[in-house]
Formats: structure tokens, sequence, C-alpha cells
């Protein structure tokens, strides 16, 4: 059985997540769900004795059927936000990510058979230059996605959810 990098205690939740940046013909890769009212980006939280790399590829291949691979470590993102609805309702929340860009495969085809917490998943290619009309987490990624910095940023934001 493998334990996500995390914990709660009282009010307060954190984890340590791997995400993947996944950019194919101008559109990056979101998930989203009948539950949630937003779109999030691909990834999850990071095992007991699993590198990052290694929870991304996993992550990636769990949500979209696809083995992709990595390109490089992008982002290192720390976000602090309060939970609103769901499990994370009333939670000061802390998660750390590393964010990797994935090298392109040059096609949008998945083969995505995704759930979180029995929620059916759904995967979304949204236009990168038109990321501003979606409520999509993290926002880092609109601006980020515009710039794309060659080496690996470090960015801390506070986000609210609800």
């Amino acid at each position: 059985m493998s334990f996500d990098c995390g914990f709660q205690k009282e009010n307060n939740w954190f984890r340590y997540r791997a995400a993947a940046i996944i950019i194919e013909d101008g559109c990056v890769l979101f998930a989203g769900n009948e539950v949630e009212d937003y779109f999030y980006s691909i990834g999850g939280g990071v095992h007991m004795n699993e590198t990052a790399e290694e929870a991304v590829l996993r992550e990636v291949f769990e949500e979209t059927g696809v083995h992709y691979e990595i390109e490089r470590l992008a982002v290192i993102h720390e976000n602090f936000f309060d939970g609103v609805g769901g499990s994370l309702d009333g939670l000061h929340c802390h998660e750390v990510a590393f964010y990797f860009k994935m090298k392109s495969r040059g096609t949008k085809e998945l083969h995505s058979n995704s759930y979180t917490g029995g929620v059916r998943e759904h995967m979304y290619w949204l236009p990168v230059e038109e990321l501003d009309k979606y409520r999509a987490f993290p926002t880092f990624l609109k601006d980020y996605l515009r710039n794309e910095p060659k080496e690996m940023v470090h960015i801390v934001t506070h986000e609210k959810l609800g």
C-alpha cells in the first residue's frame, strides 16, 4: 500500500505533490470532474519512498493513460490556500509541488480512464492564449506559459479556490 507524503493536524493540511506541464499544439492539459467547478493541473501526491520524477510519471500515466517523458523540472511551487468545499473545506492548506515540463508527443490523443476520490476525471486541452477565460489552478500557469522561462523557477502563491 502506498501513502502520499502529506499530513493533516487540526485544521492544517500539507501535501508534497508532483505535477506535469503538458503542451501540445498551443494547448495545455488540465483535468476536471463533475464535482469541482474548476480545472486543475495534472499530477498528485508523491508517495512515501518515491521521487518526484517517479511520481509525475506515475500520475501522468494514471490520469492520461499515456506514457510521457520528462523534459525538465520547470517550477517549484509553494501554494498557500484555504480549502472551500470538498475534503479540504475549512482547512488551512500548504502544498509544495514540483512541476515538470513533459516532452511533446506531437498528438493530443489520450487514453484516460481516471478517477479521483471515486469521481470520474476528464482531460481538457485548454488553449494557452485563452487561459484567462477559464477557472484553472494553479493560476501562475497562465503567466508562466506565456513567457515560459528556460530556467527552473520558484513561485509562491496565496490562492483562493472558493
